[in-house]
């Protein structure tokens, strides 16, 4: 459906700015008219990793007129391959402030407002605040969850996107007040179970698939921005990359939805993480106890402890990095019961992953099929690259 302009047009465009967004103004659906909405528009973007790369960088060419940006991490090697915003020269620097220089160098007429810190209940409704428009590019839940509330308890509209390998999916949620769509709570009432979805850093992600879903936001953000075209309100774009196609699914306000439905239940900011869960219930009682650090398998090993170690992750992470010693069982063997009858009854069963949420998953399993004295690795193979054996790649 086609919705009204956000913002108003600012008073003027200079001689440099029309000759800049020439092959803008001579399109008759923006126009004069819609570069001055996009220079007077405040738009903020939620993340400048992945998807905010290719999204901060269109929103600045395009001429939108202030900027924000929300990042607290710093870039590391591994983001080089997606992140576009960042280069070599940027590896350890702040991302907030990497993205910063690049916008600049790409239009210094944007005005650019960093906030060089995390997204929390704190201090979302006061960054929010100043802008009229979000970009979501987060890639957690929890944190997706919270940009949600927010957004839908301040009225702005605000652009989703989510990545994994080769699938994308975009959408505009606009739930009001006035109502105009659905929220994302709408189309995901719950987050998934943890350990379900991996993340980008568990599961991978094709870069140029950043480039693809953060170019879509940034059109739907202009055309919410300047009243053009019919935004994604209501509709799902969902991206197959290997099939290269393109579907839309409708999305419907849900009447029962706890956050914009006809008697919410959430009419406030809540706990996030408790919301969306580290690691399940059952992984976290498993754990208790039964965690070591891999300092401590390092010690075991030297010792000659007659441990199994087992790596949950999956055969292409394996070949990646691996602790030595270690055997591939993955994740969803053990949880389905498939491998557990090759775990020996006569050796202590040691557990890792990447980080340490699906060792965890994976232990409570081990546990519950009899293998009490059962452990995971704190930190998994990163920790041991980090604190064992730095000559060992990290992804």
């Amino acid at each position: 459906m086609s919705l009204p302009p956000l913002v108003e047009p600012a008073p003027s465009l200079s001689i440099d700015e029309v000759r800049r967004y020439s092959r803008h103004l001579i399109i008759p659906d923006v126009a004069m008219d819609g570069q001055k909405r996009l220079k007077n528009a405040r738009v903020l973007c939620v993340g400048a990793g992945g998807l905010g790369s290719p999204a901060l960088m269109y929103l600045a060419a395009a001429g939108v007129g202030t900027l924000g940006i929300v990042e607290f991490d710093t870039v590391d090697e591994s983001n080089l391959q997606r992140q576009i915003i960042h280069g070599q020269s940027d590896i350890g620097r702040s991302k907030a402030e990497s993205a910063r220089d690049s916008v600049r160098e790409i239009n210094p007429y944007v005005n650019v407002v960093l906030h060089d810190e995390a997204l929390t209940n704190d201090n979302v409704f006061e960054i929010f605040g100043r802008y009229d428009l979000i970009v979501d590019g987060t890639d957690n839940f929890a944190t997706r969850y919270l940009v949600n509330d927010a957004a839908v308890l301040l009225g702005k509209p605000y652009i989703w996107g989510s990545i994994y390998r080769f699938d994308g999916q975009a959408s505009v949620f606009w739930a009001g007040p006035p109502a105009h769509g659905p929220c994302y709570r709408c189309l995901y009432p719950e987050p998934p179970p943890p350990g379900m979805v991996p993340s980008c850093a568990e599961g991978g992600v094709l870069g140029v698939l950043c480039a693809s879903i953060g170019s879509i936001q940034v059109t739907e953000a202009i055309k919410v921005l300047t009243g053009i075209g019919e935004p994604l309100v209501g509709r799902l774009m969902v991206y197959d990359a290997l099939e290269m196609t393109y579907r839309t699914i409708k999305v419907r306000k849900d009447p029962n939805c706890a956050l914009c439905g006809e008697n919410p239940t959430i009419t406030g900011l809540i706990d996030y993480d408790d919301f969306c869960g580290v690691v399940s219930d059952e992984a976290s009682a498993a754990t208790l106890g039964s965690t070591i650090t891999t300092t401590e398998l390092k010690e075991w090993i030297d010792a000659g402890k007659p441990i199994e170690l087992v790596d949950v992750r999956e055969p292409a992470e394996y070949e990646i990095v691996s602790i030595p010693g270690s055997r591939l069982v993955p994740k969803g063997e053990i949880l389905s019961g498939n491998a557990l009858a090759s775990l020996p009854q006569d050796r202590q069963i040691v557990l890792y992953c990447k980080s340490g949420v699906r060792s965890a998953e994976a232990l409570a399993a081990v546990k519950a099929a009899g293998f009490r004295d059962a452990v995971h690795v704190q930190g998994g193979v990163v920790s041991w690259v980090r604190h064992v054996d730095p000559s060992l790649p990290i992804y």
